[in-house]
């Protein structure tokens, strides 16, 4: 269900005055990657998903080109939005879109982030996927997203998505931070175990990001070992949650 801003996507009907979780996509994806998580969590939760142009119902807008305009604009759009308890959640490309937009909203921001699958963006690696020919693009998702990388069999299924793909590598690849300022949100940073991406150590750098509470939890698997813990990781989102905007949560593990 399309929500009145084309920025976001409500799939699920949500308790009255619930808080509310912002989810951002990873490279390549849409809001739609998001409707069964937005269906475990909308019991307790409104769950507002991102939707970056160029791709489904998006698909005739020009895709990003960095991600700093990209903040810019989503930021522009939250503000729009009623204001409410909230949190940000992102995977991978998305836990820096979601850091970007929280550091341009400032105390309009966020009550908590939550980093998924990606190091620290104080922690700057030189990768070069977006340069490489098709082949090789492919040869790459295959091997972080195996599962859900069988869809790139089908060749025209390729040709429109390959280029969304690229373009989001590109905008991540080439994503320098301009401040580092922490944020003074409380930030929970998720990640799997064998994730070839981020290192324990480059994810756990979260903690110089915030001047609040850092909670770091580790689960198995690799880079997307949230197809494998989805419930655990909602359970982790809502808990994190119930600390912030409630006080009455799980205590630190």
């Amino acid at each position: 269900m399309r929500a009145t801003d084309p920025w976001f996507r409500r799939y699920h009907p949500s308790p009255r005055d619930a808080a509310q979780v912002v989810c951002f996509p990873h490279a390549g994806a849409s809001a739609s990657h998001y409707h069964a998580f937005s269906a475990d969590l909308a019991l307790s939760a409104e769950v507002l998903v991102v939707q970056y142009p160029g791709r489904q119902d998006r698909y005739g807008e020009p895709l990003f080109r960095g991600i700093h305009p990209l903040a810019d604009r989503i930021a522009e759009a939250l503000l729009r939005q009623q204001e409410r308890p909230r949190a940000f959640f992102g995977h991978s490309m998305g836990a820096i879109v979601a850091f970007e937009v929280a550091r341009r909203l400032g105390d309009r921001g966020p009550g908590l982030l939550l980093a998924s699958g990606r190091r620290a963006p104080s922690r700057d690696r030189l990768e070069t996927v977006h340069l490489l020919g098709e082949n090789g693009l492919i040869a790459h998702l295959r091997e972080v997203n195996g599962a859900e990388a069988v869809f790139l069999e089908d060749e025209e299924v390729r040709e429109l998505v390959l280029p969304v793909i690229r373009s989001d590598y590109r905008a991540i690849e080439t994503y320098r931070p301009a401040d580092l300022t922490p944020l003074s949100c409380p930030i929970v940073a998720l990640t799997g175990d064998a994730d070839p991406l981020a290192s324990l150590d480059d994810v756990r750098a979260w903690s110089e990001l915030t001047t609040g509470s850092f909670d770091l939890r580790v689960f198995s698997g690799g880079h997307f070992f949230m197809a494998e813990h989805r419930r655990e990781v909602t359970e982790t989102i809502l808990g994190a949650m119930a600390k912030v905007f409630e006080g009455t949560g799980p205590g630190d593990r």
